[in-house]
């Protein structure tokens, strides 16, 4: 995989957005001004309106919460949980927990909604509230924007002193979560525990390091190496689980010593695995692995998003099953999942949706389905990842000026290309064949995202570059 950024010099703005809002929620950097950074003041008001809607949306007093280990999280927790006792709501905290570990408890508690405190791979001076439905599923579209109106026009009134909310601490789910996975019936323990296999975790210093080491103890695995396991949130490297940023577990898997590392997220939404040699398994992959295995024991459909690899739709083919491709962003893929009945899927990020289990990004789940399918299989990490076809996505972005209209690009680019196969339900994705180049642009800044896939790595950096240079046409007119 070849992933870059190309800033084009059409505009270069120093300024950097610092406080994001939209319809999942908000992010931003700890401190600054109000409504420049993510202040006490805007944690309040954003959970002030998000636990005005849940009322309003389900009549249901009671939001469960939970925070990644980056340093701002027992702050923003505090400043969360208050709000929303003010508001007359009851509050379960499972305190340090994981973003899948939350959705799974909402529904358990018979909550109207949830709020995880993470900012997923953004560095440790950001963190962001993530906004859960009583299914403990993303909020969508016309929901988020409820809740952003209500923030933006102060719409909430909190309780009166005798109707106040209480905070309730439960640490348990993740041990529950843990042992729902468990007793899943693909999930096979015995083939696992047999298997005998050495890992090496990188859990980047977050709640994965509670999480992941404590899993696989329970799937059998008895000889762990754990990196960077301690939830100080002081995170060793960059947070993002790319090859790029895991020099160190990469070197320690060369050694020899070990059959596979295991690298999450700090939110552990995402996964990423390293093969015996070292080598990085692929994001993009760790998904395809896990289908290729759930397709394997039932016929069934599959869906990604438009910016997946090709992979996950040859391998469900190849099992007898339809995939279907949607608009980027979990939501979107859950959606399609419903609609699909889609026994497995997720996105090019590692984040694998199993819905026997939940609908929503679960590191845990993906690594046991990973591990009884490399136990079953007999193989080597490296020997399973070459049974799957070899794609290679070129990753980019254009950076345009304010004033450019990137819907009028993006117009531009499917005419021209109106020729080949297609898809608008999220920017402009066209097929060549079996390779494909997908344009949309950023929700927040005037960027144009560009993802061009081939089974050559020349091939799909050259078709990045044929569109980009199209784009450089369409602006420069």
């Amino acid at each position: 995989m070849v992933c870059f950024s190309l800033i084009l010099p059409f505009h270069q703005s120093s300024r950097k957005l610092t406080l994001i809002k939209s319809i999942s929620g908000i992010r931003g950097t700890i401190g600054g001004k109000v409504n420049e950074g993510l202040t006490p003041v805007d944690a309040v008001r954003y959970a002030a309106a998000f636990g005005t809607w849940v009322l309003q949306n389900s009549g249901n007093a009671k939001v469960v919460i939970g925070r990644d280990a980056r340093p701002s999280g027992a702050m923003i927790s505090q400043l969360v949980s208050s709000t929303l006792t003010g508001l007359g709501i009851n509050v379960i905290d499972l305190g340090l927990s994981t973003t899948p570990t939350v959705e799974m408890a909402v529904p358990a508690e018979q909550a109207g909604g949830g709020i995880i405190l993470t900012a997923s791979h953004n560095p440790v001076q950001w963190n962001a509230l993530k906004l859960l439905n009583e299914k403990g599923e993303f909020i969508n579209h016309e929901e988020g924007l409820a809740v952003l109106e209500l923030a933006d026009n102060d719409r909430y009134e909190f309780a009166p002193v005798k109707k106040l909310g209480k905070i309730t601490f439960n640490d348990s789910y993740i041990q529950k979560h843990i042992d729902q996975v468990l007793a899943l019936p693909l999930v096979d323990v015995q083939a696992i525990k047999k298997a005998n296999f050495k890992v090496v975790v990188d859990a980047v210093n977050s709640t994965g390091g509670i999480a992941i080491p404590a899993l696989l103890e329970a799937l059998g695995v008895t000889q762990i190496e754990k990196l960077y396991c301690e939830p100080t949130g002081q995170f060793p490297h960059n947070p993002e689980p790319l090859p790029e940023h895991l020099g160190q577990i990469c070197s320690i898997l060369e050694s020899g010593r070990y059959d596979l590392g295991v690298v999450v997220d700090p939110d552990v939404d995402r996964l990423a695995f390293i093969d015996e040699h070292g080598h990085a398994f692929g994001e993009e992959y760790t998904l395809v692995a896990v289908a290729d295995y759930v397709l394997s024991q039932q016929v069934g459909n599959s869906v990604s998003n438009l910016s997946s690899t090709r992979a996950l739709r040859d391998v469900t083919e190849q099992r007898g099953g339809t995939y279907e491709a949607a608009a980027v962003g979990e939501v979107n893929v859950v959606t399609k999942m419903k609609e699909t009945q889609a026994v497995i899927g997720g996105e090019g990020n590692g984040g694998i949706i199993y819905p026997e289990l939940h609908y929503g990004r679960d590191a845990l789940v993906g690594i046991a389905l990973f591990l009884t399918h490399l136990a079953k299989s007999g193989k080597r990490v490296s020997q399973l990842r070459a049974t799957y076809p070899n794609y290679h996505i070129s990753k980019n972005k254009i950076d345009l000026s304010p004033e450019i209209d990137v819907d009028k690009v993006l117009s531009r680019i499917k005419e021209q290309y109106k020729k080949q196969p297609v898809n608008t339900i999220d920017g402009v994705k066209i097929e060549f064949d079996k390779e494909w180049v997908h344009l949309r642009k950023s929700n927040t800044e005037p960027i144009i995202r560009i993802y061009a896939e081939s089974t050559s790595e020349a091939t799909a950096e050259h078709l990045a570059q044929k569109i980009m240079s199209d784009i450089r046409e369409i602006v420069s007119e």
